[in-house]
């Protein structure tokens, strides 16, 4: 497909009674400008028309205490590829909001947000009628990929670092429909482990991992390999030498500080250079939802 510039537009969406910060971009015709969003800078075409037709949706999932932005670039290279883009900030679990951080509650909204941003794009003026609500995707990444799995059918559980006191048990989630491709980027899946069940994931998989990722080694993708059904079919990555935020879009030299982890990567790492890498992958992956269904 030839590529497009990427437009954006920001979307009015609300989830449990709350403001969902929310941003779409999309593919349009118009030439894109560097525009700054706080310390980043994307190369959007703010309220450009959108390219005719029904085009594919991928939401982006963030990380814990995270922003949309840090996916910025995977976000403006799959809306020049013909993908309209969800980038939401979960409420309560974000870089400006971490009340729910560490809280059960934290795994229950963050699906729930998820349904409504796609909802959200459903019934905006400019966008729902190009966006088809039975082609979607999610990207997630650590527990955005929590999120996306739970958004896609998987049936999550509380561990002892959410509730400490009580048993493991099944945790109801609202479940998102059209689901058709999951990319799970350094995925946290311990809400995974028995009873937990992915029996209901019904969409391939495309996990990327780290080698050196600390904060979810590989066990949690050993965890995924065993849950995941057969009619959900599973491609595991290893990226060699990356760690758990190698997956981010560089920071700007502003944010680098020896403090700031999410900055920095390991010895010998260049996550400028793996970056095309990564986008071109998951382009690539997500390519089927190019075609409608006959």
């Amino acid at each position: 497909m030839t590529p497009h510039h990427a437009g954006l537009r920001h979307l009015t969406a609300q989830s449990a009674g709350r403001a969902l910060p929310l941003m779409a971009l999309y593919p349009t015709d118009t030439p894109a400008q560097p525009q700054p969003f706080g310390p980043y800078t994307m190369e959007v075409a703010v309220n450009a028309p959108v390219c005719a037709g029904r085009h594919p949706v991928v939401l982006i999932s963030h990380g814990n205490n995270g922003s949309p932005l840090t996916h910025r670039d995977t976000a403006t290279h799959l809306a020049r590829h013909g993908f309209v883009v969800l980038l939401p900030e979960h409420v309560g679990n974000s870089r400006s909001d971490t009340s729910l951080d560490g809280t059960i509650e934290r795994l229950r909204v963050r699906p729930q947000q998820v349904h409504d941003a796609f909802e959200a794009l459903q019934h905006d003026a400019e966008l729902g009628e190009h966006a088809d609500p039975h082609r979607r995707a999610m990207v997630g990444h650590s527990v955005g990929a929590y999120t996306a799995l739970a958004a896609a059918g998987g049936e999550p559980v509380n561990t002892r670092f959410d509730t400490p006191l009580e048993a493991p048990q099944r945790l109801a989630v609202t479940r998102t429909s059209g689901v058709c491709a999951l990319v799970l980027l350094a995925p946290a899946a311990g809400w995974f482990m028995p009873p937990a069940s992915l029996h209901q994931v019904t969409a391939p998989v495309l996990l990327l991992r780290g080698e050196a990722d600390m904060v979810t080694p590989a066990f949690h993708a050993a965890i995924l390999r065993d849950a995941l059904p057969p009619h959900a079919p599973l491609q595991e990555v290893v990226v060699p030498g990356a760690g758990h935020f190698s997956f981010q879009t560089p920071f700007p030299p502003a944010l680098v500080s020896p403090a700031f982890a999410p900055a920095h990567d390991p010895p010998g790492f260049e996550r400028a250079a793996y970056h095309p890498q990564l986008n071109a992958q998951i382009g690539a992956f997500l390519e089927p939802l190019q075609r409608p269904p006959s």
